[in-house]
């Protein structure tokens, strides 16, 4: 690919967006808060913990309630899963990457649809992918016959 100055003048803009996110309050949260986490000694072993029983209940999801322990795993796994998520330092980080994450779908639909309608725009986001009529978020109007509208 041969850079010509026009493409030249997009990356920078595009790095100066960057810079801009980067120097938001929502960044600044965001940044803010996983400090938090990483130092949370609490959230730590609270992540720590779930790690270790997901690997202990994808062993029993592989044989599902046939699995001698399948009760008991499912419940602890739930159970861990409700502290972890009301743990107030991991549920204050879960907040500020949803909003900056918010931030940056929204930024990419609009340059996608600035561009042309039928840009894909992968947002992973159910808000945005409701935007077609497929509910993928491709908007390609090829095989699936949908248009971002």
């Amino acid at each position: 690919m041969i850079a010509t100055f026009e493409h030249v003048q997009m990356v920078e803009k595009a790095e100066e967006l960057a810079k801009m996110i980067w120097q938001s309050e929502l960044a600044e949260d965001y940044h803010r808060c996983l400090y938090n986490l990483q130092h949370d000694p609490e959230a730590q072993e609270l992540i720590r913990a779930f790690d270790s029983i997901k690997e202990r209940y994808e062993e029993v999801q592989r044989f599902g309630k046939y699995h001698p322990d399948y009760r008991k795993v499912t419940l602890e796994t739930r159970e861990l899963k409700r502290k972890v998520d009301l743990h107030e330092t991991i549920h204050a980080f879960k907040q500020a990457e949803d909003a900056i994450q918010k931030t940056l779908d929204e930024i990419s639909v609009m340059i996608g649809k600035a561009v042309s309608e039928n840009v894909k725009v992968p947002t992973g986001n159910p808000f945005f992918d409701s935007m077609t009529s497929c509910g993928g978020g491709c908007g390609s109007g090829g095989g699936c016959g949908c248009k971002a509208s």
